[in-house]
């Protein structure tokens, strides 16, 4: 059976960040992830994991301003250096949390850019991040993300984003693959895992449409839960959906599905 993580952002966003926790640790979640641990000292967000017993699993390097629309800075040929100091805040935080994978945002392609400066913005950053995270003991992570949710993100496809982690050339890059993003991107979701599961360090699930909890719609997940344990797959599965009908009233999926 997978190792489900809650995802706060999506799960109990109407619940205050630093009681989410203790949410996710009464419905049953044995791991946690969300999008970003910085608005709050490290000390404190540890503390409370501790207190709900739960492991930290991911978080995402830091991504811009998020509330202005911005959704990753890493191919962004003029703010490298905001990268690179995003890289040492997040490894600041990720060591304080004991997580041991870091996603890297690759942002949304600005206009008026060639494809293949961003491209190469984002391999260099890549190939910094993956280093000096590795000396921290801690995972790099490239995630691709449809452009239905997010118009313009520049990495939407596993294609493309493989294509980019041997260009980095780095054994601590990874790929985070979504199977709702994917879905909606290319399909093929079994077949895809397979080719490159070797690649693979984190899932993350919703279905589709409506980015709801698995069950809800056409992608099946009872088989993909199957397919996974068949694979070997050691990972965790991030719960990354809108609860259709609240998260805890919501969770029947866990035990009819898994």
């Amino acid at each position: 059976m997978p190792r489900f993580t809650a995802n706060l952002s999506m799960l109990y966003g109407e619940v205050d960040f630093l009681d989410r926790f203790a949410a996710a640790a009464k419905d049953g979640f044995k791991g946690v992830e969300y999008l970003f641990p910085y608005d709050f000292p490290k000390e404190t967000v540890a503390e409370k994991l501790k207190a709900a017993g739960v492991e930290q699993v991911l978080h995402n390097l830091p991504a811009g301003n998020w509330g202005a629309g911005e959704r990753g800075i890493g191919c962004l040929p003029d703010r490298v250096d905001e990268f690179r100091a995003g890289v040492a805040k997040a490894i600041d935080y990720a060591t304080a949390l004991g997580c041991k994978q870091v996603n890297c945002l690759a942002g949304i392609a600005p206009a008026g850019v060639a494809p293949d400066v961003l491209r190469a913005t984002l391999v260099s950053n890549l190939g910094y991040a993956a280093a000096e995270l590795r000396k921290a003991g801690i995972r790099l992570l490239l995630e691709a993300i449809n452009t239905r949710d997010i118009p313009g993100f520049f990495v939407d496809r596993s294609a493309q984003a493989i294509a980019i982690m041997d260009e980095v050339g780095s054994d601590n890059l990874f790929f985070q693959y979504d199977f709702y993003h994917m879905q909606i991107m290319e399909g093929d979701l079994t077949p895809t895992f397979k080719r490159l599961k070797d690649r693979i360090a984190h899932v993350q699930i919703a279905d589709n449409p409506g980015r709801n909890e698995p069950g809800t719609g056409e992608i099946n997940y009872g088989f993909i839960f199957r397919m996974l344990d068949a694979e070997g797959y050691a990972g965790w599965v991030g719960a990354e959906y809108r609860p259709k009908a609240g998260t805890s009233a919501g969770l029947g999926w866990m035990k009819n599905l898994a």
